[in-house]
């Protein structure tokens, strides 16, 4: 079914006398055969309303009193939203009504949403093209009552204000604590079911449940290093002793922050740990003696603990690749963008937050050591990321719209999983991108209009 867009303005005077009433452009009424002889129902988000529809000879404008755009969330100024009308239901819905879940909000102008304003205006902007509403808010703005949000627009103008239930919820929270919050659930579970609110992105993935999963899909298995959350100093001995190097990962880290590399010398071993700050080594004359010196940091089982690749390089410094794979607008895995990320001076992780540097996927192969073509990797690269997130959608039973995959190629060519992440940054992609609004941040919204069917 199309959809219409028309641009909503407020008018104070024209409904004193009857705020149920709304004015609607002739054309739009004639092609959506919407009643005028009868009230009803105008949806937006969760707010419902009983309302009288009048023709107004304006070209693709809703005009309604400053009380209705109050309930439905809008400011003074006019906005551009996407109109479809149910004859089933006698509903005129307009919107699309997206939140944002944030973890927090400061009370500084202009810097409002802290590291990720830019993203913040840049989703704004997209929605005022698309035609939806967007607004921003915390698990503490949910009220009790649960029929509206407090939240912030980016504007112009920016306020603070009380908004319906969203069509659509878009987590960003970046912890699987925030996630579980009962509080929050309670929430999420009500707006399904009570406003078939969509959410997406609804659940902070880790590292061994990832691999966990993808053991099971079959197109997965091939990109799969060996890799087990670890429990057990046997377990860490048992993979030491198989590979000459392994890693540990928190299993809920992020940044590169935390990973140990723990390598086999001709001394014994060594192991390599990363901050932001830099890499510290520690060696060890033994593997007894290694095991015994982390294994109380094991036995939380918070590591994952995955097999050493021979990682392509460039000029002695190790690189992988992520890949930003979204639903579009019909509801199809994207690849959006694809990026090579090159390690530091003396790191083994490629963070750009721990000194990496991003390039494009060709430029960055041909200046590698991969032996053999060196054709054709950039779409090899994208069909697996596409595997991969068909793999998490078959089998991790939670909605997802987004995924950052982190890809890696051997020296011999092959490709392999390194982690998937449900809450990707837009940073490494940013950094490549000359567009006012990326195309990571439009396809953010496209998917959220399929999602609410406008």
């Amino acid at each position: 079914m199309s959809k219409t867009k028309v641009v909503v303005r407020t008018h104070p005077g024209i409904h004193a006398s009857n705020e149920q009433t709304i004015l609607l452009s002739e054309s739009i009424v004639r092609r959506w055969r919407i009643p005028t002889d009868r009230f009803v129902q105008l949806r937006c988000g969760s707010v419902k309303l009983k309302v009288k529809v009048m023709t107004t000879p304006a070209r693709g404008e809703l005009r309604l009193s400053h009380h209705l755009a109050y309930q439905c969330g809008f400011g003074t100024q006019p906005i551009t939203l996407r109109l479809a009308f149910q004859a089933a239901s006698q509903t005129i819905r307009i919107g699309p009504v997206i939140g944002v879940m944030l973890n927090r909000i400061t009370n500084s102008p202009g810097r409002r949403f802290g590291i990720i304003t830019t993203f913040c205006r840049e989703l704004t902007d997209a929605c005022r093209n698309e035609g939806a509403l967007v607004y921003f808010f915390t698990p503490d703005d949910i009220r009790s009552s649960q029929s509206t949000i407090d939240g912030w627009t980016m504007g112009p103008p920016e306020y603070h204000g009380s908004f319906p239930i969203p069509d659509v919820i878009y987590n960003r929270l970046p912890s699987r604590k925030l996630d579980n919050e009962p509080r929050l659930q309670q929430f999420l579970k009500s707006a399904k079911s009570e406003w078939n609110t969509s959410i997406f992105n609804e659940k902070y993935l880790d590292k061994t449940e990832v691999f966990e999963a993808l053991r099971h899909h079959t197109g997965s298995t091939r990109y799969l290093p060996e890799s087990h959350a670890c429990h057990s100093p046997a377990q860490l001995k048992s993979m030491c002793t198989k590979y000459r190097v392994v890693f540990l990962k928190p299993i809920t880290g992020s940044l590169g922050k935390g990973i140990q590399r723990i390598s086999r010398t001709r001394s014994g071993y060594q192991v390599a740990s990363s901050s932001v700050v830099g890499v510290s080594k520690q060696e060890y004359a033994s593997l007894g003696a290694l095991v015994t010196a982390i294994s109380g940091k094991i036995r939380a089982g918070k590591f994952q603990i995955q097999q050493g690749l021979n990682l392509i390089q460039v000029n002695g410094r190790p690189v992988d690749f992520r890949a930003l794979v979204q639903k579009n607008i019909s509801n199809r895995w994207k690849v959006t963008s694809i990026v090579a990320r090159t390690a530091g001076n003396n790191r083994f992780v490629s963070n750009v937050a721990q000194g990496g540097t991003v390039s494009t996927v060709g430029v960055t192969v041909n200046k590698s050591n991969m032996n053999g073509n060196k054709k054709g990797v950039s779409t090899r690269l994208k069909q697996a990321a596409l595997t991969i997130a068909g793999g998490i959608d078959t089998k991790i039973p939670f909605h997802f719209g987004e995924l950052g995959i982190d890809l890696a190629l051997d020296q011999d060519g092959r490709i392999w999983l390194l982690e998937v992440n449900s809450k990707p940054s837009k940073n490494d992609s940013s950094l490549l991108s000359e567009s006012a609004i990326r195309p990571s941040v439009r396809q953010v919204v496209q998917y959220a209009r399929y999602l609410a069917k406008l």
